[in-house]
């Protein structure tokens, strides 16, 4: 007897595996769990779920733990994995904290473990003699804008709450800088921004549901002689965002609205760069120019 494994027996299939306490069997005629003790000995109809013991459940949370970069966050989980003593429950507290990681916890696991039943599946529908399927991960790509709101700058509305969190960010600790340097960097970001403030100004700010500010880009033309060169005056994530993908929507979003205005560069001059920013700079086509970078938009 074969079974179809439905997207309601699929969840059912992952709380079972979690489910250190109790052994379940899949009812193939009902196309339901049932436990252990309720299932018969037909092994044609009551088949037993592949094995998913804590260890398995261990090693997930490692694995996931290594994708997040968040550098406090991944601090947190990894303490709790070497904690020895209630890992799973304090691992979930942890994650509860932070609700865009949880979001992508939630969807590794399914993934990791759908992985896993698919093979499991697949290896019953070969005893059956049917054909394999695959199995297509979720996809977290939208996540971002579910988590986030993205709204064009507006000089008179958020141009006080940037410069507040520009000097959080170049002034903070987060930046493992002398003190003397930090702040001659802040001010070279603040002239640059204040600057291009009294002109025209374009970018976008980004906030978390719970209006929590989450980063910003601006940018501005050379000059009026320049019409289809800017350059970025500001682009920053505060470190409890970072690591979410949220520098690069905001480049990509900036881009987007620069090559509509028919601009072709934009660039990043001479300052110093944090090594946080170069990986994505490279990864959005910024390339260096001189003692600066610059990105062909079109």
């Amino acid at each position: 007897m074969t079974f179809s494994i439905t997207d309601s027996l699929f969840d059912q299939i992952i709380a079972a595996l979690d489910n250190q306490e109790v052994k379940y069997f899949v009812d193939a005629k009902e196309g339901v769990l049932v436990e252990a003790s309720a299932a018969g000995s037909d092994k044609d109809r009551f088949y037993e779920l592949p094995e998913w013991n804590s260890a398995s459940g261990f090693k997930l949370r490692e694995d996931f733990t290594a994708t997040v970069r968040i550098p406090l966050v991944k601090e947190k989980l990894q303490e709790v994995l070497h904690s020895g003593r209630g890992v799973f429950k304090n691992y979930r507290l942890v994650l509860k904290e932070y609700p865009e990681v949880e979001k992508r916890w939630f969807i590794f696991k399914n993934n990791t473990m759908g992985l896993y039943i698919n093979q499991w599946y697949n290896d019953l529908r070969e005893i059956w003699g049917l054909e394999k399927l695959d199995y297509i991960p979720e996809s977290d790509e939208n996540l971002i804008h579910d988590d986030f709101v993205f709204c064009e700058y507006e000089s008179e509305v958020n141009k006080e709450d940037v410069m507040l969190h520009m000097h959080e960010f170049f002034l903070g600790k987060e930046q493992d800088l002398p003190e003397e340097l930090k702040a001659a960097l802040y001010e070279m970001w603040k002239k640059q921004f204040l600057n291009a403030d009294s002109t025209e100004q374009t970018g976008f700010i980004c906030q978390s549901l719970s209006d929590d500010f989450a980063g910003c880009i601006t940018a501005s033309k050379i000059s009026e002689n320049q019409e289809k060169v800017y350059v970025l005056t500001n682009l920053f994530v505060p470190e409890n965002f970072r690591g979410l993908g949220i520098g690069t929507e905001l480049l990509s979003m900036c881009f987007s609205k620069l090559k509509e205005s028919g601009v072709s560069w934009i660039l990043l001059p001479n300052i110093i760069i944090s090594e946080t920013l170069q990986p994505l700079l490279s990864r959005m086509g910024f390339e260096q120019a001189g003692y600066g970078y610059a990105a062909k938009l079109q």
